[in-house]
């Protein structure tokens, strides 16, 4: 993920993106494929973990790109030859995956997504096309993937796999793009030999580790002037398995090949950190979000966003059609910290007594304001309002054939009348403790 705005403001003034860039072979998804992005939207969150060598240091995901002494180039970043030492201080002996799935479990999510290769190129897998991996170069040695996949399997939890494009170490990412260029590599390399690389991590995951819910794109944004073969990337992901989703966090308009549209740190239709200047697709959409300001591990981020105001995010998202990702970036001795699972549990609470109007839903025909979103299934819209201190509540009525309305959480019934196209609510008092009050509607 990026944590600075300077490379998207380059990329909203890159006019026009080269055909190299862009799959453009028509897409037809599968069955199968279609069946998981229905599957998907009804799940609605998920976890999203950052987790590599980079959290040794505690300065997130970015350390190699944005720490270290200047260079005569005026910019920072540890040489490749310095990174690598992390690796041997990589020894997360309290890691374990059963714990990890436990949690999300009960966050009430419903798949996780974890970087099997950061920007950093390090394989947090065992990968036999490199030793730049956690089984061959860490004193750890074991596949935490391969431990998470099963984890997920005996829980029921899908599993994603985040995959950066973009590579600081690799020397057949040439030519460089706009990061990783202080890294001490040679200044040449072959291109297509660096895709078919990525091709083949691609396969071990899709191959060595069961049933892969989706693969989670970073980094295209370094260089769209590149030949990406992203048909050829895009077809070896659904030819290995047709069901599973391909995402991409290039901030762009969905291309074709892809399942579903990524949106980092802002909700669909908002660009509030200059990162989402697409246009929105008709895909399935998904936000992810951080519980502070960091990615990986950061040992001095506490800006910490209290549980009410992530709860308040999903509902946000769901309102707007959309799942919501939420990250935590474990430490470096496999434990995720208290300020996270607290949180974590806290979401999982208030989705036990409030989660029918959450999964499963689609967004509601009542749409987003400043009191709230509205989401529906079947005969069902539920109005989430989050901010709304007076006793009469009107929305449109868009023709809607209310037969009863009633609050989620106790069930008592609630006055309503539809008068000149406005459905007028008359809300009870508010408790002060009330994140969201939500009101069923039963609609013919």
């Amino acid at each position: 993920m990026k944590n600075f705005l300077g490379i998207i403001l380059v990329v909203t003034m890159y006019c026009q993106f080269p055909n190299s860039a862009i799959a453009q072979t028509p897409y037809e998804p599968s069955a199968d494929n279609l069946a998981a992005r229905t599957w998907f939207q009804d799940s609605k969150f998920g976890l999203f973990i950052h987790w590599g060598i980079y959290s040794v240091l505690g300065a997130g995901e970015w350390v190699m790109e944005e720490r270290g002494p200047a260079s005569y180039t005026g910019r920072p970043g540890i040489p490749a030859s310095q990174y690598d030492r992390l690796a041997a201080q990589f020894n997360p002996t309290q890691f374990d995956a059963r714990e990890w799935v436990a949690l999300a479990k009960a966050a009430g999510m419903k798949y996780i997504t974890i970087t099997s290769k950061h920007h950093d190129g390090f394989a947090m897998y065992d990968s036999s096309l490199t030793d730049w991996n956690i089984v061959d170069r860490t004193p750890y040695g074991r596949d935490v993937l391969a431990e998470l996949a099963e984890a997920c399997r005996e829980e029921g939890l899908k599993l994603f796999f985040y995959y950066s494009q973009l590579d600081w170490r690799h020397e057949d990412y040439f030519p460089r793009g706009r990061t990783g260029r202080q890294a001490g590599r040679p200044e040449n390399g072959n291109w297509d030999n660096y895709i078919d690389f990525m091709n083949g991590q691609l396969r071990e995951l899709l191959t060595n580790y069961g049933e892969i819910g989706g693969i989670w794109f970073d980094g295209m944004w370094d260089k769209w002037d590149a030949p990406w073969r992203l048909d050829e990337t895009y077809r070896l992901i659904h030819q290995l398995q047709p069901q599973t989703l391909i995402g991409s966090n290039h901030h762009l308009a969905p291309l074709p090949g892809e399942d579903f549209q990524n949106f980092e740190h802002d909700l669909p239709g908002e660009n509030t950190t200059g990162y989402n200047t697409t246009e929105i697709g008709t895909l399935p959409f998904e936000t992810a979000e951080t519980i502070n300001q960091s990615w990986g591990f950061n040992l001095t981020d506490h800006d910490y966003k209290s549980t009410d105001d992530l709860i308040r995010y999903l509902v946000n998202a769901a309102g707007r059609n959309a799942n919501f990702l939420l990250n935590v970036g474990p430490m470096p001795n496999g434990k995720i910290q208290g300020e996270f699972e607290e949180r974590l549990h806290g979401i999982g609470h208030w989705l036990d007594e409030y989660g029918d109007s959450i999964y499963g839903t689609r967004n509601g025909p009542i749409e987003p304001g400043p009191w709230g979103v509205s989401t529906a299934k079947q005969d069902t819209v539920y109005l989430h309002v989050l901010n709304w201190s007076d006793s009469i509540l009107a929305l449109p009525a868009l023709n809607l054939e209310v037969k009863e309305a009633r609050l989620l959480r106790n069930q008592a019934e609630v006055p309503f009348q539809i008068i000149d196209q406005a459905l007028l609510v008359t809300l009870p008092t508010r408790p002060e403790d009330l994140i969201d009050e939500v009101v069923i509607l039963t609609v013919e």
